[in-house]
């Protein structure tokens, strides 16, 4: 293909295609996306690759005389002869369409991004440049130790160019990194897991993350079955993540004010104002909180029951979900918000829960386990809905669910099914450690930028058991 600016510059291509639209109203999303990645098995790299995509999305308005429809349509790798095809596709799309429930005027008056017309940024393999040799040095401990180490590294950063007919000219680069570790005994009937999210990779340490993997497969070198039950059980910042994130992406203001969740009012509205749990807990999104920072305005390729193609450029502002116990905030656009009679607030890329604590994750074990048998789990994962109405939700333990008595971790138990709604474990939390930043295991392809407490449960369901390691 022939490079020439319009098909290259990212902000150009914005530019072109709102000069080629005929609609009343025109929002133009140019995503450019670099990636590159490490993969490793058995103590040695098996692959690393480098990859580049770019898409294209339209939406047009079209007005009409029972109201505003619109018409989305996306395409990859789109090239100059493309643009205008693409262009009137979504015009097409929004004048055989309906009007649309969430019309609403095109966002107008934000400042422009001072960077919008500069090159895309981009990663590389160089990402990894002091990452890699410490992770070859792991491989030759964890040979040593008798482990196997398993994992992936990927850090992609993604440059989004959003302009509108309202005149928004607005771009940020997000960058996303993932390390995911797994070491495992010989005969792989012992397995631990650890992960974290990073900006750069120059905040991980895969020495460290080793060593944690090495003393948890020295705790399962003693196993213990127990039976289903209510255990006085840890979560770690993960298992947490996991947990909150579904909850966040639960909250839906529409959904709630119809009365069909758990932030259903009985007898009409929702639960807005109402104490969710006892502890001081802070579950909050800001697109600045350092090193979780996110897009600062919205950008909606689609629409759904509470984002809205018509708020593309609407600015993200820091946000309480949950303040000192008391639910504050759900998710809802400009139109959800008219419809509910709740705030504007738009999702954020970023979760953060704040109990105030300051203890550690060690810190917290040591306090566990001292009137009768306690668990410390690893992860979560397959994590599906049971009941929307009360957010009854269930999956699995998986790489190390740790014995603690009297405060000391003594065995590995078996893994187990649980059953908890994340709005019921907000109301039993005990204790909360300090906050830290995590990657959900289960969620982590999805969401990334999260910062939890570990949370100590004093009954935390498991409601079978389960034969997975």
């Amino acid at each position: 293909m022939t490079r020439t600016t319009r098909t290259t510059e990212p902000h150009e291509t914005v530019e072109r295609a709102l000069e080629l639209s005929r609609a009343d109203g025109c929002v133009v999303i140019a995503d450019e996306e670099s990636s590159a990645n490490l993969r490793w098995a058995g103590n040695a790299l098996t692959t690393n690759g480098e990859t580049r995509g770019r898409t294209l999305t339209v939406i047009a308005t079209v007005d009409g005389r029972e109201g505003t429809a619109s018409g989305v349509v996306s395409r990859a790798a789109v090239t100059a002869d493309d643009l205008e095809p693409l262009v009137r596709a979504a015009e097409a799309a929004a004048r055989e369409s309906g009007p649309a429930q969430d019309a609403r005027p095109l966002v107008e008056g934000v400042p422009h991004s001072a960077d919008f017309a500069e090159p895309p940024a981009e990663t590389s393999s160089d990402v990894f440049a002091a990452f890699a040799p410490v992770l070859g040095e792991s491989f030759a401990r964890a040979r040593a130790g008798g482990r196997q180490l398993y994992g992936f590294a990927n850090h992609t950063l993604t440059s989004t160019y959003l302009g509108t007919s309202t005149g928004l000219r607005l771009r940020h680069d997000q960058p996303t990194g993932t390390l995911e570790l797994n070491a495992k005994s010989p005969d792989r009937t012992k397995s631990a897991w650890a992960g974290r999210s990073t900006r750069d990779f120059t905040d991980v340490d895969p020495a460290e993350l080793d060593a944690e993997l090495a003393q948890r497969l020295a705790w399962a070198e003693r196993t213990v079955e127990l039976p289903a039950g209510r255990y006085e059980t840890l979560l770690p910042p993960s298992a947490v993540a996991d947990m909150l994130v579904y909850m966040f992406w639960s909250a839906s203001g529409r959904d709630a004010h119809e009365g069909r969740t758990v932030f259903s009012k009985p007898g009409g509205g929702t639960r807005v104002g109402e104490k969710l749990a006892g502890l001081p807990l802070t579950l909050r999104s800001d697109p600045a909180e350092p090193g979780l920072e996110s897009a600062p305005f919205v950008i909606a390729h689609t629409s759904t029951d509470d984002w809205s193609v018509f708020d593309n450029g609407m600015p993200v502002r820091p946000t309480d979900w949950v303040r000192e116990g008391t639910l504050q905030h759900l998710l809802t656009s400009r139109f959800t918000g008219d419809l509910t009679g709740l705030p504007v607030t738009p999702e954020a890329d970023n979760l953060v829960l704040d109990g105030g604590g300051t203890k550690s994750l060690d810190e917290m074990v040591a306090g566990l386990g001292h009137d009768g048998p306690g668990l410390l789990l690893t992860c979560l994962w397959y994590i599906r809905e049971v009941d929307p109405a009360t957010l009854l939700l269930t999956g699995l333990t998986r790489d190390g669910v740790y014995l603690v008595e009297k405060g000391e971790v003594t065995g590995a138990v078996n893994n187990f099914r649980f059953n908890e709604s994340p709005v019921d474990l907000l109301g039993r939390a005990a204790e909360a450690g300090a906050t830290e930043r995590t990657l959900p295991r289960e969620w982590g392809d999805w969401f990334t930028r999260a910062a939890m407490p570990p949370v100590r449960i004093p009954d935390f369901n498991m409601s079978s058991v389960s034969q997975g390691v």
